[in-house]
């Protein structure tokens, strides 16, 4: 369990730095290049990195669906939707509503099983948890808007 928590937080952090990083490629490209770009070069590295720990199994693809494949379509469409709300929202607000959405489509999924998953049962207090996340997004998202009032008027001199 520790070594589990251990690469989901490493993985909340890679996911926000690289949401980062994407947003400053796309400032100088267009969403798709950057897309492109990011997809392109994590495919290099992946292959690269696969050889090395699976070697020849790497491409060992026994018993897999064949709608599994979208998964790298469905990555290009992450890729260009978090580099779009980062440009609207910011990163912090951009990224914490994905991760919200990510946990409530992820209960969603698990509590009726969709895509081979394992059905889970549902509770109620797994709702509540997201909607107390949603709560704590307005929250979030009002004081920055009274920070950014406030800093606006102290460099105005209003």
């Amino acid at each position: 369990m520790i070594l589990g928590l251990f690469f989901a937080i490493i993985a909340g952090f890679m996911v926000s730095l690289q949401s980062i990083f994407n947003n400053k490629v796309n400032e100088h490209t267009g969403t798709w290049t950057t897309t492109a770009i990011v997809l392109g070069l994590g495919a290099i590295a992946s292959f690269v990195i696969g050889l090395f720990f699976e070697g020849e199994n790497l491409l060992v693809l026994q018993n897999m669906k064949s709608w599994y494949w979208f998964s790298g379509i469905i990555g290009a469409g992450v890729v260009s939707c978090l580099v779009q709300g980062i440009r609207r929202l910011g990163p912090t607000l951009a990224i914490s509503i994905t991760m919200t959405s990510q946990l409530g489509f992820a209960l969603l999924l698990d509590s009726f099983g969709w895509f081979g998953l394992q059905k889970m049962s549902f509770s109620y207090k797994e709702l509540i948890g997201v909607l107390v996340i949603v709560i704590g997004i307005f929250i979030f998202k009002s004081s920055e808007t009274d920070r950014y009032n406030t800093h606006n008027v102290q460099q105005n001199g209003s």
